[in-house]
């Protein structure tokens, strides 16, 4: 079973419910010449598993998965290592499973893509965008359960207003997302193997635009990461799943207002207009 071989490897939140949104197809890569003027006003984050916990009706587990709203569509960013506790806060955030059209898994360990075969069980009407070293048998798993896949070695585009750094070398291999809003880009980690400050150089590299928000797991980084993201310029922070407590705290303590206690129910909106 897939499962059994994942093992080895590796503010305050309110309600709503989701619109469903359709794809448009989304093969082009960087860069952002043909980037398409915006058909609504926000790009919604919502954390749907996480090992932190914002909203108390929902479960909690080690690993991570955020649902992306554009203005397009429903993205899913990682699953999380059960897919139980996955549909179960999705559906408690009034989440379809059958609204997600594009599923983007950020690297092989199990807290974060071992929720794939169930949520697949679930809905097959999906492309999911792996790291192009993933085995064989994650591939097998997708195609047997009726779902498409695209392998991503490089930076491509996703979707309208959504990019992937394509494969960093961690190890493991690891991919993460760019959201360009009008406000700055909005870069998502599942882990952050290759090191948070080298995705967040990354991202800018591939856009040239300055970064507005982080949001992910950081891989429990030094405590210097807070001054080299000052450096860097980013505005806002939402550290979660594995970036570790203490640095949570000096990131708390120095964005103060522009920190952002991410975790399972939180919603982040950003105007996108």
């Amino acid at each position: 079973m897939f499962l059994a071989v994942l093992g080895l490897l590796g503010g305050v939140a309110y309600y709503r419910y989701v619109s469903v949104f359709y794809p448009t197809p989304a093969s082009n890569p960087i860069p952002r010449s043909t980037h398409p003027s915006p058909t609504a006003s926000e790009i919604t984050l919502i954390s749907v598993y996480d090992n932190y916990q914002v909203e108390p009706g929902l479960k909690t587990s080690w690993g991570f998965a955020t649902v992306i709203k554009t203005p397009k569509e429903l993205i899913l960013f990682d699953t999380g290592g059960n897919s139980e506790i996955l549909l179960f806060n999705m559906r408690k955030l009034g989440i379809s499973p059958l609204s997600i059209k594009k599923v983007v898994i950020s690297h092989i360990h199990g807290d974060h893509v071992g929720g794939l075969e169930g949520f697949l069980e679930e809905n097959d009407n999906v492309t999911v965008f792996i790291p192009a070293s993933f085995p064989q048998s994650v591939k097998d798993m997708i195609i047997d359960k009726g779902a498409k896949f695209v392998e991503v070695s490089g930076p491509r585009k996703i979707s309208d207003f959504v990019y992937t750094t394509g494969e960093l070398y961690g190890p493991p291999e690891e991919q993460s997302l760019i959201i360009d809003s009008k406000n700055g880009l909005i870069v998502i980690t599942g882990c952050a193997h290759p090191g948070i400050v080298n995705i967040v150089k990354k991202a800018k590299e591939l856009m040239n635009k300055d970064v507005y928000l982080v949001v992910g797991g950081f891989h429990n980084p030094p405590i210097s990461v807070v001054k080299e993201f000052r450096e860097l310029g980013v505005k806002k922070v939402a550290p979660s799943h594995c970036t570790g407590d203490l640095v949570r705290e000096a990131f708390r303590e120095e964005y103060k207002e522009d920190f952002i206690e991410y975790g399972v129910g939180k919603i982040i909106e950003v105007e996108n207009n």
